[in-house]
């Protein structure tokens, strides 16, 4: 019984120190009135209780009434601290916010790029986002571009100019272009009905267009059903998604417009995007999820590992270094985050295991930064790449709407936005690892900061 009872109130004063290590991290993290000052107070007796016990002056049931106690408590410690870690502000200091910038800004920019480095800061802290990345186009040219806080925050990689983000929905808008391109060729047909160019998609009672495909109506009942065969799966093109449609029906007509892009072109949908519109507008950096090298664990796919296997590599082998997937760079596609508790990224963060999006396709499958998606931009407004009137043959969520910013949503909230002020000549692209950021206000604050200078 001794021996039992130095084991218990060994293990009493470990819990108690730990409890007490909890309330000065709540304390000291979220200013928890009285946090620390009853987690020293909790040590104190967890202490004076464990070395009475250990010393065998305490009976029996009031040394299993204080471990229990002991390990209730440290439990509802265990799940403050872990509450108050992820609302911990990422950035409690805008002026703090590390960043990494691209090539030299031209002088006539120079006060309209530290003032909008400001600005972005400050968004950047006042929404507790993990990082994020801007560019803004004039003319022809990107005048700046810079990366701000980190890609993945565990590992401390920072947000630079070419880290490569998630653009979800904006992807529809890339997608589009290649359209306009095989319809300036005469190769493609709004009006036409999806299965001149996807003969694998079934009719049926109703005629289903391109034009209703791209645009809010698609005629495919989408309402009715979710995506979530999309995700389970991985497709080398987008045609190997059209079995995944039940009853001749489509979450993503864009994966459809894919199809018919891949089609009507005789190419592979992802060949013709690299040939006709990625290379031609120089954007190095945009490109589509691979059916191999995104998510390699198979997360939400029929090959994931059983969650108790999944459990013990994430908590026992990976921490020990077994298991671990190479170090994260700068050049990888930024770790994705979502919001912990709501829909607001200040409540703090948790991090989202995507599952492999390539049978999204031109729906959602592509990465890119902020500096290509302006040179995007720019050749739309300038007319290099489609004719205008090819552009305004697109719906008005497909194409960039002068004054007004194109979004790019992703697990139910936005990452990116593309702001056109044809007024100024500017283009503002913002791009952002965490599902619900104000990517739009950052923007417009962007641009307001170019406005001015422009205006000068």
């Amino acid at each position: 019984m001794k021996t039992t009872k130095l084991v218990l109130g060994l293990a009493l004063i470990i819990i108690a120190v730990c409890i007490g290590a909890n309330g000065v991290y709540i304390g000291a993290t979220d200013d928890a009135p009285g946090a620390s000052a009853a987690g020293i107070l909790l040590t104190i007796a967890g202490v004076a209780l464990g070395v009475k016990i250990a010393r065998n002056r305490l009976p029996v049931w009031a040394v299993r009434s204080a471990f229990v106690v002991a390990v209730v408590v440290a439990a509802l410690a265990g799940f403050l601290a872990y509450e108050t870690a992820g609302r911990v502000p990422l950035h409690a200091q805008a002026d703090r916010v590390p960043s990494v910038s691209g090539a030299g800004v031209p002088p006539r920019w120079s006060v309209a790029v530290n003032q909008a480095r400001s600005r972005v800061r400050e968004h950047l802290r006042e929404q507790n986002l993990p990082g994020l990345s801007v560019a803004v186009g004039i003319g022809r040219d990107v005048v700046w571009a810079e990366g701000f806080g980190w890609s993945d925050v565990e590992a401390q990689v920072p947000v630079t100019p070419t880290t490569r983000f998630r653009i979800g929905t904006a992807s529809a808008m890339l997608t589009a272009a290649a359209a306009g391109l095989l319809l300036d060729e005469d190769r493609l047909s709004l009006d036409e009905q999806i299965q001149t160019y996807v003969p694998e998609f079934p009719k049926g009672q109703s005629t289903v267009t391109l034009r209703q495909l791209m645009g809010p109506v698609t005629g495919t009942d989408a309402d009715a059903l979710d995506d979530s065969p999309l995700s389970r799966q991985r497709c080398a093109r987008p045609a190997d998604a059209v079995p995944l449609f039940a009853n001749n029906a489509s979450p993503y007509g864009w994966v459809l417009v894919s199809a018919a892009i891949e089609g009507a072109a005789d190419q592979p949908f992802l060949g013709f995007m690299r040939d006709r519109v990625f290379e031609p507008l120089a954007m190095a950096n945009t490109g589509a999820e691979s059916t191999t090298e995104e998510n390699p664990e198979a997360i939400g796919e029929p090959a994931e590992d059983p969650p108790p296997f999944t459990l013990i590599r994430r908590l026992v082998f990976e921490p020990i270094g077994l298991g671990k997937t190479t170090p994260r760079t700068a050049m990888d596609i930024a770790t994705v985050y979502v919001p912990r508790d709501s829909t607001d990224p200040r409540g703090g963060r948790r991090t989202m295991r995507l599952g492999n999006l390539s049978c999204y396709a031109g729906a959602m499958a592509f990465y890119s930064t902020p500096s290509d998606l302006v040179r995007f931009g720019l050749a739309i407004n300038s007319g290099t790449l489609l004719q205008p009137a090819t552009v305004q043959e697109f719906p008005a969520s497909a194409r960039l709407t002068s004054g007004q910013s194109h979004e790019g949503t992703l697990l139910g909230g936005t990452v990116a936005s593309v702001l056109d002020v044809p007024a100024s000549g500017i283009v503002v692209a913002v791009v952002s690892n965490t599902s619900h950021t104000d990517t739009s206000a950052i923007a417009r604050s962007v641009a307001e900061s170019f406005g001015t200078s422009a205006g000068r």
